[in-house]
């Protein structure tokens, strides 16, 4: 009698589960969130590492089941090589896999598809690169930059280096970028505040790929003598730079590097003892490794491929850019989760996930990454760095969370 009861039981079980999968609405939901990186190109060192950080992140998310009802994120990711028509031609693929938000890892590539995802309605981001008036949310409502954004770096390396003169007078400092949109992007607050502080800023433009720096560090340290060097450079640049200045004898204690420039791998191409002191702009925890996972989140993504019998991936080691990947999933992750909790289910439209990035407030994976802190008005999130600085074979922290010159980024923002 007790064997009958059961097998009704179960039987009515079954049939409420086929029907509530019958609901439109109802199934497990796949949303699509689509990147555009660089495996096999220029920037390969910064995003391959990133790259796989992303998708460790989204591991765990999935398998937390954040979305519930079985709902998950498919992170679908096509190398660009850092090459503009083929992110465009990804952008295209990723509208067609019905994305509702992508990441374009390339300034080139969100410059060039600005107007486009305005008029499709989906959001891009581009955390920590990219196009910073993407800040300014009335006017860009579906540029995300979601972290501090090239003026903000610009403006906190300036800030930064002020805070640590102790010489006479002012700094003389030497601006050195890579030669492209990337590069010239921070030159309008860099200019700005060398006009409103009196400082002595020149500025040396080194022609992609940046890799004979001879002549340029010569100009900065021979020539010009510069006190600080304040450097926008990435790819294999940060290892040429490092290994010249090295060369011709420059205090390391006196470049800062923003976000792209510095790496592990990248120290370890130019060698730890010639990178000594150099310090470096940063938008998230760094320090962290497989021998070494010093931060929670980094422990669920090693138990995560573990359990899924999977190998960790090396690039973990690589902690400055692979724990880049994880901060920009988080909150990509976060504005989706929000997204699906508002609408009540996961049929969610790019639209209903730009007004979920839009409400996350206070948002920092537990202390992992910069407080993310959105508004319609501010798609950067407030722009806060951090400062770390090599030290005997690893990164120490020099400055915790602050930003730079803030009202002077908010009045380029406005204008």
């Amino acid at each position: 009698m007790h064997a009958i009861r059961f097998v009704k039981i179960s039987l009515l079980l079954s049939l409420a589960a086929a029907l509530l999968l019958a609901v439109p609405g109802l199934q497990a939901k796949e949303i699509v969130f689509g990147y555009a990186g660089d495996r096999s190109g220029p920037v390969r060192n910064q995003l391959s590492p990133l790259g796989d950080g992303l998708h460790g992140y989204i591991k765990v998310f999935n398998k937390q089941n954040q979305l519930g009802a079985g709902n998950s994120i498919r992170l679908f990711e096509i190398d660009i090589a850092y090459n503009t028509p083929r992110g465009v031609e990804a952008y295209e693929r990723f509208k067609s896999e019905g994305a509702v938000v992508v990441l374009m890892g390339s300034t080139p590539v969100v410059v060039a598809l600005t107007q486009r995802v305005h008029d499709d309605k989906i959001p891009m981001l581009s955390p920590g690169f990219g196009s910073a008036k993407g800040g300014n949310g009335k006017v860009y409502p579906y540029l995300f930059p979601i972290q501090a954004s090239y003026w903000s770096q610009g403006a906190a390396g300036i800030k930064y280096i002020l805070d640590k003169w102790e010489g006479k007078g002012k700094p003389k400092i030497a601006y050195l970028y890579y030669d492209n949109p990337a590069g010239r992007e921070p030159l309008p607050i860099v200019r700005d505040l060398q006009k409103q502080l009196g400082l002595e800023v020149r500025e040396f433009a080194c022609p992609p790929p940046c890799i004979d720096m001879r002549p340029l560090v010569l100009d900065i340290t021979r020539r010009y003598r510069a006190d600080w060097v304040l450097a926008h450079v990435f790819g294999s640049a940060p290892t040429v730079m490092l290994k010249e200045l090295s060369r011709m004898g420059y205090d390391r204690d006196r470049l800062l590097g923003l976000v792209w420039a510095t790496g592990e791998n990248l120290m370890n191409a130019a060698g730890w003892e010639t990178a000594e002191g150099y310090q470096t702009i940063e938008l998230s925890h760094v320090g962290s490794s497989r021998a070494n996972p010093n931060h929670p989140v980094i422990k669920d993504i090693i138990s995560a491929y573990k359990s899924d019998g999977e190998e960790v991936p090396e690039s973990m080691d690589t902690s400055v850019y692979y724990n880049r990947g994880v901060a920009i999933a988080a909150t990509t992750a976060e504005g989706i989760r929000r997204a699906v909790a508002a609408k009540g289910n996961a049929d969610i439209s790019p639209t209903d996930v730009r007004n979920a990035l839009e409400s996350i407030q206070g948002f920092d994976l537990n202390g992992f990454m910069a407080p993310v802190n959105m508004t319609p008005e501010d798609h950067e999130g407030g722009g806060f760095v951090r400062v770390y600085q090599v030290h005997d074979g690893g990164y120490r922290l020099a400055r915790d969370w602050f930003q730079g010159y803030r009202e002077t980024v908010i009045k380029h923002l406005q204008e």
